[in-house]
């Protein structure tokens, strides 16, 4: 009887193994991970601001203050919007914060730039603004009190700053930040958009972390609102391109479909046409040919995976750099292992699973980038280390 009891309870227990180590096999290989619970400060919005919204004429900037067992109210004021407004941001993570000056909004900026200086690209950060600041510190980008020091170098965000993460606000506070002190020593912060930007221009915010529903509503406002065509963050991320050439590389969230090649369509053109419907939902039939193509959530620059999937040969993608008149391309979008060259070296993927600040996963989570300088490319580490690609 005890042996008949045993011996199925056995192979239920075999088969259950292996059923689990397939299971975590695939799902490794899918870059799934298991989330151990966010911590309950990620929920905190006593502090949260600021919330920056144009009215008319002016500017109003709100912050939320209080507490749950206090209460929460709304600190409002209104300034002239051809002002500079000083504001801070706090990250209660740590309990840190740090000051933002507030300008009238830079123009678009430019698709091509040419310079002798080291380009940083990191891509995906998703709303995690303790792991940029991490990076950003570990490769002396920043200082420790959040000051620039690259100099006359570029820091490339190449798409999806936005979304998941509970600290969205802050992440962009902080490149908008960066922006002004990097122009000012010589360099550049470059912000491509991704396809989440634009999902959130165009009022999807569907993967936005479920904490920015009430700070929306304590401010009078729908969730998509935080980056609306009125508010200040949602006007500035209107500015940005989605494909810029540094220094003869290109930097694109997805990546660039061929037939944008045969259809000679510039990068100055592929930015004015994703400009042009970035608070407009796109559906096929919305627009001409070479528009669609821009914007087509398949195989638009923000979008395309094709590079992965096999639908490029080393020919094509040749044929892309030499009608961009560019060394490399370097893309995020797509999930990798690790920061990886393809093309002998020309195609950089740089989409890592990055920490997310509140939340501990299995397995464990580690930022990478990507470093140009001169002809050498190096995968960034975010303990500081640089390994030569």
């Amino acid at each position: 009887m005890v042996r008949f009891f045993f011996r199925p309870l056995g192979y239920f227990l075999v088969v259950s193994v292996v059923l689990i180590s397939i299971a975590a096999l695939v799902g490794y290989s899918q870059h799934a991970s298991v989330n151990l619970g966010d911590a309950p400060l990620a929920y905190k919005v006593g502090g949260e601001g600021p919330y920056v919204f144009f009215e008319k004429d002016a500017v109003s900037v709100s912050y939320i203050r209080g507490t749950r067992d206090d209460g929460f109210f709304v600190e409002k004021q209104i300034y002239n919007s051809h002002q500079a407004i000083d504001a801070q941001v706090y990250f209660p993570l740590d309990d840190s914060h740090f000051d933002v000056q507030i300008k009238p909004l830079s123009p678009v900026p430019e698709s091509l730039y040419e310079t002798d200086a080291p380009i940083l690209a990191i891509s995906d950060l998703e709303g995690n603004y303790r792991t940029f600041r991490d990076f950003l510190i570990a490769h002396h980008v920043i200082t420790e009190d959040l000051r620039w020091q690259f100099g006359e170098g570029h820091l490339v965000l190449v798409g999806d700053m936005v979304d998941r993460g509970f600290s969205t606000t802050q992440l962009l506070w902080l490149i908008y930040k960066l922006e002004q002190e990097a122009e000012h020593a010589g360099g550049k912060v470059h912000f491509i958009v991704g396809n989440h930007e634009i999902k959130n221009m165009q009022g999807n915010v569907k993967s936005a972390a479920n904490k920015y529903i009430p700070i929306a509503g304590f401010l009078g406002k729908a969730s998509s609102d935080l980056l609306g065509k009125d508010a200040y963050l949602g006007r500035w991320l209107a500015t940005k391109n989605t494909i810029e050439r540094i220094n003869g590389h290109l930097f694109v969230h997805g990546g660039i479909h061929p037939e944008l090649v045969e259809q000679k369509l510039t990068l100055e053109k592929i930015n004015t046409l994703n400009r042009q419907y970035y608070r407009r939902m796109y559906y096929p039939g919305l627009a001409d040919e070479k528009t669609s193509l821009v914007l087509s959530t398949q195989n638009g620059p923000a979008w395309y995976r094709g590079y992965f999937k096999g639908e490029v040969d080393e020919t094509a993608f040749s044929n892309t750099l030499a009608f961009y008149q560019a060394t490399s391309m370097t893309v995020g979008h797509t999930i990798q292992f690790k920061v990886s060259s393809h093309f002998n070296n020309r195609l950089f993927a740089i989409d890592v699973k990055h920490p997310n600040d509140y939340r501990t996963s299995i397995p464990f989570k580690r930022s990478e980038g990507l470093l140009i300088n001169g002809d050498s490319y190096y995968r960034l580490l975010d303990d500081g280390e640089k390994i030569p690609l």
